[in-house]
């Protein structure tokens, strides 16, 4: 007891167990494709679930060089590294970690997602070499300069960014945010700054032009117009042209009734001249099968009157019904000469 205080406890045997776990093994790997029905072949394998498994660094992946998704959020990794073999992936899911920093990104030429929301990352750096990446999650963080969004302006391919739930506070960020050329969905929410842009949400649509979502609702050409003439005349110009739009809008409204109504009329009268066309059909059946009677009535007339050697019988078919009125005076004209 005099000397045990500088000496480190025993591991119990539940934390040696959760430190074991904390380490992603070859073995460990082999036994994840089992239980989920993966590829025992690694590099077959596209996608792997590692999320909430505790681990602290990502390893032992060289093998899985087919990966496209890769999931690792909710663990307690604090270094993106060991993905040099992954040069395939599309999408990397480390959000909800304790990574600072983001680095080590260069061999995932075709990144196109990645989500590094929920962690401790100061300053966007390090990804303009992601030629490919179309949509950045990096919410919950801790950016808050303009220094620490500077490099978005090197991401000639970002479409989608979320940057909500930050320290940014500087209007001046909208500057930064036009020199993305194809910036369509942005996330600003949470931020100081979203109270420091007059007019916030008619300010960033009209700095941004391709943008189609902002925050938690589109952005749709209605919008855009009348922020647009906001711009140039005031809230008195926006009126006028919010009132041309509901006009507009209306008018569509009406022009798609009036499309139901008539393809409804067209089916009606489809369906009324089928089932003329249905009546004449049975009329003309039910003719025939009357003609059918008296053809077969003549035929027993006229062989009471001629020899049995020349007998004459009348047969009915459906190419011939027309003319079986022109083959009762026939008949009759054949009788009267044999008498």
């Amino acid at each position: 007891a005099h000397g045990s205080s500088n000496q480190a406890a025993p591991l119990r045997p539940c934390a040696v167990h959760l430190f074991l776990l904390s380490r992603i093994t070859a073995e460990f790997l082999r036994q994840h494709c089992r239980d989920h029905g993966l590829y025992q072949s690694p590099a077959l394998n596209d996608t792997l679930y590692l999320h909430y498994k505790g681990f602290s660094v990502i390893e032992g992946l060289q093998e899985y060089t087919g990966l496209r998704s890769l999931w690792f959020q909710c663990n307690g990794i604090q270094k993106i590294q060991n993905l040099d073999k992954q040069k395939e992936l599309r999408c990397l899911f480390l959000q909800q970690n304790l990574i600072q920093e983001l680095e080590n990104l260069e061999p995932l030429s075709h990144l196109k997602q990645l989500n590094v929301g929920n962690n401790y990352i100061r300053e966007i750096k390090n990804i303009s070499c992601l030629r490919e990446l179309s949509t950045l999650v990096i919410s919950h963080n801790k950016l808050q300069d303009l220094s620490d969004v500077e490099h978005l302006t090197r991401c000639s391919s970002l479409c989608v960014l979320d940057l909500s739930h930050n320290l940014l506070h500087d209007p001046n960020i909208l500057n930064i945010l036009e020199q993305v050329p194809d910036l369509r969905v942005l996330y600003l929410m949470g931020n100081e700054v979203v109270r420091k842009i007059p007019n916030y949400r008619r300010t960033v649509i009209l700095h941004l032009k391709q943008l189609t979502y902002l925050d938690e609702r589109p952005v749709f050409p209605k919008e855009r117009a009348c922020a647009e003439a906001w711009q140039v005349g005031g809230v008195e110009a926006e009126s006028k042209v919010r009132e041309l739009w509901q006009t507009q809008d209306q008018r569509k409204i009406q022009e798609s009734l009036d499309a139901v109504v008539s393809i409804r009329d067209e089916q009606r009268r489809a369906r009324e001249q089928e089932e003329e066309e249905h009546c004449k059909n049975k009329e003309a059946l039910v003719l025939m099968a009357s003609q059918g009677v008296m053809v077969t009535e003549l035929n027993e007339e006229i062989e009471s009157i001629l020899p049995s050697t020349h007998t004459l019988r009348i047969h009915v078919s459906a190419q011939n019904k027309h003319i079986i009125s022109k083959l009762f005076i026939w008949v009759h004209f054949s009788i009267i000469c044999a008498i």
